[in-house]
């Protein structure tokens, strides 16, 4: 009994400098904060047919991850050390949500609440949000579509905003491009509240 129980011991040291359980956790994450929001204790009674769904953007291979993006020519590579804490698709699905409604006053439903089904509904693509490494600029893309029930009409546009930073680092690469999903959701709300 006692040389199995050491054994089983013995094989699980050894295991253990063979088995790794994820790579080291990044050394910081980062977020994004809308700049246009909804004061507190605002209250509002909206009609499904104002009321407007944002969907989680669709992402192409490299956004798919908590990394952030760099881009030189056709290449990408993730900057060292730090980390999303989200998706880049589901933090600027929150930048875009926020000001959305603060800026045109209209109801936007946590993308979550399946009950809720408002008539306009924006979806899209973030095509671009990465650092363009070695052109002192970051760029973000998104591809939106607006479909309202009722009509088979749908509508399309790519906004896109390029921001310049001060360094390749992630507090500098962060700031412009939150500042870049900024200027891209203002576009995106003005667009919405057009219609």
């Amino acid at each position: 009994m006692l040389r199995r129980s050491l054994i089983a011991v013995s094989s699980a040291i050894l295991l253990s400098g063979c088995v790794s359980l994820g790579e080291d956790p990044p050394e910081r994450l980062m977020g994004l904060t809308a700049q246009a929001t909804v004061p507190a204790g605002t209250a509002k009674v909206a009609r499904d047919t104002q009321a407007v769904s944002v969907a989680m953007p669709a992402l192409p291979s490299q956004l798919r991850n908590q990394r952030i993006a760099v881009q030189t020519g056709m290449t990408f590579a993730y900057l060292p050390k730090v980390a999303w804490v989200d998706t880049p698709g589901a933090l600027f699905r929150s930048v875009l949500a926020e000001t959305i409604e603060a800026k045109t006053g209209r109801f936007v439903p946590d993308h979550r609440n399946a009950s809720i089904t408002p008539d306009n509904r924006l979806g899209g693509t973030l095509i671009a949000f990465q650092l363009l490494g070695g052109q002192g600029q970051v760029l973000v893309t998104y591809d939106a579509t607006l479909a309202r029930a009722g009509s088979d009409e749908v509508k399309t546009r790519r906004f896109e905003a390029r921001v310049p930073v001060v360094g390749e680092d992630a507090a500098s690469v962060t700031a412009g491009l939150n500042q870049a999903a900024n200027q891209v959701a203002a576009e995106v709300a003005d667009w919405i509240g057009q219609g």
